[in-house]
């Protein structure tokens, strides 16, 4: 049985790690917000522009000349999986089930024969995906000194996939990140990015638009361009489902942590109470050998 110094070690242990996570549930409240108001300002830009593409592609007969992240490689062989995460932890299984995901989807194309590949984005998913895929690994983005990934590094990630796509290093890619729903919901999301699936979604107020130059022109300028633009948005939703999970998180571990103090300081005073009796024991059995 712990002695009383123990118990009392422990409690003061226990109260220090929960000022700790108290404190990093605050800093994820307030960070939630701007980064959940920065998720959801950037998705009418997404959804129009993608009413745009469609409206374009609809157009587009897919030949030799259309452009080549639109027409694609003419293979589905070689897949490259995107996974985003984030750099910190202590935000409970956000991450992991972003991981999940990803070699979920490498079982099912590798089972079907397909060679897969893949691109890290963020530090915490590199170990458990190294571990199971340490050959398949074609390239990685650093952002450990970015605070707060935005469309600059879009811009660099969509640079790197376009001239890997360029050279041939893979055929289809898809990218993996976690949809911001609420600070209790992340939902891990996957999405073919390369080559540009033809959104359904078109501009239907019924006009008749006439394209100068031609679409298959102004198309070779505007997917690039959609492509960094859902980058943007899949990094904006990952900050804010960041934020969420840890927030979640922590506001479990405070909880859980009250809840142990509690108990730790009721077998503190239940230990301190038998002390005591036997002391008391002890002084009147002394006090009657006497």
């Amino acid at each position: 049985m712990a002695s009383l110094k123990e118990l009392k070690g422990r409690i003061n242990s226990v109260k220090s790690t929960q000022k700790i996570t108290k404190a990093k549930q605050m800093v994820a409240a307030a960070k939630l917000r701007k980064a959940q108001a920065a998720a959801e300002a950037a998705r009418p830009y997404a959804q129009r522009l993608a009413q745009v593409v469609g409206s374009l592609a609809s157009r587009v007969t897919p030949s030799a000349s259309s452009p080549k992240l639109l027409a694609g490689t003419g293979k589905t062989q070689v897949h490259l999986l995107v996974v985003a995460n984030s750099d910190r932890g202590l935000c409970g299984a956000f991450n992991a089930n972003i991981v999940k995901a990803a070699k979920l989807k490498a079982a099912e194309l590798t089972a079907d024969g397909k060679t897969v590949l893949f691109y890290l984005v963020g530090r915490k998913g590199r170990a458990p995906i190294r571990r199971d895929y340490p050959q398949a690994i074609l390239g990685q983005f650093d952002t450990t000194q970015v605070r707060e990934p935005g469309f600059a590094e879009a811009e660099a990630i969509a640079g790197e996939l376009l001239a890997l796509f360029d050279a041939g290093r893979f055929d289809i890619a898809h990218l993996f990140y976690g949809k911001f729903k609420s600070a209790l919901v992340q939902e891990p999301t996957v999405q073919q990015i390369v080559p540009v699936p033809t959104p359904t979604v078109a501009i239907s107020d019924g006009a008749v638009v006439e394209y100068e130059p031609d679409e298959e022109t102004i198309l070779a300028e505007l997917l690039p361009r959609y492509l960094r633009t859902q980058l943007f948005g899949a990094l904006l939703e990952n900050l804010a489902s960041e934020q969420g999970a840890s927030m979640t998180a922590m506001d479990n571990a405070t909880r859980n942590a009250g809840e142990l103090i509690k108990k730790l300081t009721i077998q503190y005073n239940r230990s301190r109470q038998a002390a005591i009796t036997t002391e008391l024991i002890e002084i009147i059995a002394g006090a009657e050998a006497l």
